[in-house]
């Protein structure tokens, strides 16, 4: 049996799935891998790194050099939905999927349809003006130039994503944790597991009769734990899963 007739067979037998997902699984959607060997974060920028330029203090003290690397290296506005979140959304409405975390901030999850949704490093679709709280969507910030400011009060307009020094947010960590503990097939794709403290979550999978698979290019963290892994593209693989109703 291959290893896609493997997972298909999993999947059939499982109750209650949880997918944990990185950047790998967008980048069908034309957002690149930042991590990857070649990716953003391996670059410079003068004497600063994307993470000093992505950081809390950074933008607090330089919010308009913040907010031109974010429009130009953190903004895909264009990209839509690829096979493997449309299938995602198929399981959950399958009932077969109880939870989708994803360390992402691009929003296409929720755009491809799901709605038990775990975004641990938040959503470029929210911002939020740091004096009176006042929401914005996404299409706002792509309309300012510089600094965004808030049409109430003028304060400076923050995306509600977790830069580098700000903890994830507690509701959204403890759900996803929760969610890990109480399933009984775990499909962790498209990430090294690399980043923390979203990599340490998978700590809360329980293992014993539930299984885990993982979906990546290369190796990770949890492939010794795996009970299956498969190499390749996570958009093919996902694709060529079928969904039966529960």
């Amino acid at each position: 049996m291959d290893s896609v007739s493997q997972l298909q067979e999993m999947i059939d037998r499982a109750k209650r799935i949880v997918f944990f997902g990185g950047a790998g699984v967008s980048t069908a959607s034309g957002i690149p891998d930042f991590t990857g060997k070649d990716g953003l974060y391996r670059q410079k920028y003068g004497e600063l790194t994307p993470e000093m330029m992505l950081s809390q203090s950074f933008f607090y003290l330089h919010p308009d050099r913040f907010y031109a690397f974010y429009r130009e290296h953190m903004l895909h506005p264009q990209a839509q939905p690829n096979a493997a979140h449309r299938k995602l959304y198929a399981l959950e409405h399958a009932g077969k999927l109880a939870g989708l975390i994803t360390q992402n901030i691009d929003g296409l999850h929720r755009q491809a349809g799901n709605r038990y949704v775990y975004e641990l490093h938040g959503s470029v679709h929210e911002n939020r003006c740091i004096e009176c709280g006042r929401l914005y969507d996404l299409d706002y910030i792509l309309h300012t130039e510089g600094v965004p400011r808030c049409r109430d009060c003028g304060g400076v307009v923050k995306p509600s994503v977790v830069l580098y020094g700000e903890g994830l947010d507690p509701y959204v960590s403890t759900g996803a944790c929760r969610e890990i503990s109480r399933c009984d097939l775990l499909i962790v794709a498209g990430t090294s597991l690399s980043v923390e403290p979203a990599a340490s979550m998978l700590a809360y999978f329980r293992g014993g009769s539930r299984k885990m698979a993982v979906i990546n290019r290369e190796s990770t963290q949890a492939d010794s734990r795996a009970d299956l892994v498969l190499r390749g593209d996570i958009e093919e693989i996902m694709d060529a899963i079928c969904v039966k109703d529960v």
